[in-house]
């Protein structure tokens, strides 16, 4: 494992990075089980963890709680390790409508779910890579602790083909099928193959690829890895590896043993309806469960195949089921031999701690009333106690870790020092409600605001509910104050505008709620106002109080007032901790002789740049290929196409975007011009 994970960047750690580095490297060759990584936004977190990566030399696991922050994870840890095996592991649904009954209207909805078969390449990738090398970093979504079918099934159908060796073509096929490859004639994407001549050609599923198996007689006799589009021959290997084209696998012996159990229990609780005078139920559960049977029997598989999961796996009820994580190396033991990281764990531990209560209702519901067997609650997502002890140490990484972090972890490393050398802002309270010598805290904001205004600043309001932001908005554009306001019904594109617009200066306050605490970068705010400060729940909580209060931390005279007629314990705790981030920035500024300096940011308006840049990269790329391919449009087609799908596999999606366009013309093109023949034939 000496030197795997091999780390590649142009600068070194800085600040105090080499403290937390070396602070987590000892805790983890102590084999302390948690420890948390406190980092402020800007102090390169995700080089920390590089670092402690490159350090261990273990596999490791990156989880994030969504599917944006761990693509954009994923590129960071590949651009840290160009040459190890960094991949992506997302919930492969574009669109999923989970089965359900409403026994109140009686309505039954069927499941309905729509693939994204890219990320399913992406996924078995990972599970691959996994399993054939040990410099592996899977950066994951908490779709992870789904079920995902046995690894060592997985392993086990993997066929190893060698040059040389002893096999039919009618062999290679039936193998072929058995581990779930379908057969075509025509193009093949992931997942298929096909009989030209002597040769088997096989597209594998992780890969857009092609495996040319040139058999003599009953023995392969050369093998050839080819560009589906060129033709290009890429290598003349003398072995490849074909993995199963699906997680799940159960053949044989094991398949029929599970068919028999699986109508056991259908029989046993359809008596149980039965006896309890519920006939149509029965009947119902009944109908659908020898249907299901019948299927899985002649092809392998039925819709809603998960629902028994259970018993095609020969697990007991209630055992946990195989996930990504089961993927990861374990010892003889069974002990994890990997590293897992919690990114951002203030939100993501609390989806991981929720997953497995999310659909349990809904599957009671369908299991009462005769749609499913009661081992369906079985599919299922690991519970909290299942995922610790299945992962291996625990690196938990936040700007505002919360109390299981704090309390369970061994050590605490803490990034504080910022490069640009800015500290956290100053902090002050004020009554919310007026006196007669105070006029509470709308009129307070707006002296504050026009003073902060009239010094070339700009100003952000945080409200409670979406409602009082806009009534405050239109107070203020009352009271001479240039203002507007977001929230979350406001679309994404008129949001950015808007966000553009008050860092050009054309308008000077901003109002919005939640939007306002996490991913805003405006580094010409001077002043935040948090009105109802005291008002405790989730937005006023400690760590979205701390949040928000680091939006004032790109500038150098950035402050903050929270408003509050009383010092709740959640504002107590954020000060508190504000305060002490400041005393250390500023001593460490002191004895460095660091000035801070505000984040000199460029202002673009991103809409019309992304709208100008977008149609002028379509256009160019288009007129020069156009030129290349003039006479095999349908090739340029599928060379486009495959560009798409190497950028999403780099997780490059404004290059995938920029293809996509680029299809969608060329096949209206393409359409109008075989339209265009059809008339001159007739």
């Amino acid at each position: 494992m000496n030197d795997l994970f091999k780390l590649e960047n142009p600068f070194e750690p800085a600040g105090d990075q080499p403290q937390a580095i070396e602070t987590l490297v000892k805790s983890v060759h102590a084999n302390n089980k948690f420890q948390t990584l406190l980092g402020v936004t800007g102090s390169g977190k995700t080089y920390t963890i590089a670092h402690l990566i490159q350090q261990i030399q273990k596999p490791t696991l990156v989880i994030a709680h969504n599917k944006t922050l761990a693509a954009q994870l994923a590129q960071e840890y590949r651009s840290f390790f160009p040459h190890n095996a960094v991949h992506y592991f997302v919930s492969y649904y574009d669109y999923y409508q989970p089965e359900a009954y409403m026994p109140i209207t009686d309505t039954y909805i069927e499941k309905d779910a729509s693939i994204n078969a890219e990320i399913d390449r992406l996924r078995h990738a990972s599970t691959q890579a996994l399993l054939t090398r040990s410099d592996v970093i899977i950066v994951a979504s908490v779709s992870c602790i789904y079920g995902l079918g046995s690894p060592e099934e997985y392993k086990e159908k993997y066929m190893l083909l060698t040059k040389g060796q002893g096999r039919s073509k009618r062999e290679l096929m039936e193998m072929l099928v058995q581990v779930h490859y379908e057969r075509t004639q025509g193009d093949l994407i992931p997942g298929q193959f096909r009989s030209v001549g002597s040769s088997i050609e096989i597209m594998p599923v992780s890969q857009k690829i092609l495996y040319r198996l040139e058999l003599k007689g009953n023995t392969i006799d050369h093998i050839s890895v080819i560009d589906p589009v060129s033709s290009t021959l890429l290598e003349q290997p003398q072995e490849v590896f074909v993995f199963p084209a699906k997680h799940f696998l159960t053949e044989g012996t094991k398949k029929e043993s599970a068919l028999v159990e699986i109508k056991k229990e259908m029989e046993e609780h359809v008596a149980q309806l039965e006896r309890r005078g519920m006939l149509l139920e029965a009947e119902r559960l009944r109908r659908r469960t020898t249907y299901d049977l019948a299927m899985i029997r002649e092809v392998g598989y039925c819709s809603g195949i998960e629902n028994y999961s259970r018993h095609l796996s020969g697990k007991n009820p209630g055992d946990p089921p195989e996930t990504l994580l089961s993927y990861f190396p374990h010892g003889e033991n069974g002990k994890p031999e990997f590293l897992t990281v919690i990114d951002e764990s203030h939100v993501t531990l609390p989806q991981i701690r929720g997953m497995q209560h999310g659909d349990r209702s809904r599957k009671t519901t369908l299991i009462e009333h005769g749609f499913r067997l009661p081992s369906a609650l079985d599919n299922r997502p690991l519970n909290y106690e299942e995922f610790l002890g299945t992962v291996g140490q625990l690196v938990y990484v936040s700007a505002t870790p919360g109390d299981e972090e704090r309390t369970t972890s061994i050590i605490i490393a803490e990034q504080i020092i910022r490069p640009t050398g800015l500290v956290d802002p100053l902090l002050d309270v004020k009554p919310v409600t007026p006196t007669s010598e105070y006029p509470g805290q709308i009129q307070d904001f707006i002296a504050q605001a026009i003073e902060e205004i009239s010094r070339g600043g700009r100003v952000l309001a945080t409200t409670l509910t979406k409602k009082m932001a806009e009534d405050l908005t239109e107070y203020l554009r009352a009271q001479g104050i240039v203002s507007e306001y977001v929230h979350s019904d406001i679309k994404t594109i008129e949001r950015i505008q808007i966000l553009t617009r008050f860092r050009k200066g054309d308008f000077d306050c901003l109002v919005g709620v939640n939007l306002l605490r996490e991913g805003l970068d405006l580094p010409e705010v001077t002043f935040i106002g948090i009105l109802d400060a005291d008002k405790e729940g989730f937005l006023r909580s400690e760590t979205s109080l701390i949040q928000t209060i680091g939006r004032a931390a790109r500038n150098e005279k950035g402050r903050v007032v929270l408003y509050a007629d009383h010092v709740t314990g959640s504002m107590d705790r954020a000060m508190q901790e504000t305060h002490r981030r400041r005393d250390i920035q500023l001593e460490y500024n002191k004895i460095h002789g660091i000035t801070p300096r505000t984040i000199e940011k460029k202002i673009h308006d991103i809409t019309e740049q992304l709208q100008s840049d977008h149609a002028r990269l379509v256009q160019t790329e288009l007129d020069l290929d156009m030129a290349a391919f003039k006479d095999n449009p349908k090739k340029l087609i599928a060379y486009k196409e495959e560009q798409m799908a190497e950028a999403v596999a780099e997780l490059d999606f404004e290059t995938a975007a920029i293809l996509r366009d680029e299809l969608a013309v060329l096949k209206e093109k393409f359409s109008k011009n075989l339209k265009r023949k059809d008339v001159k034939k007739s």
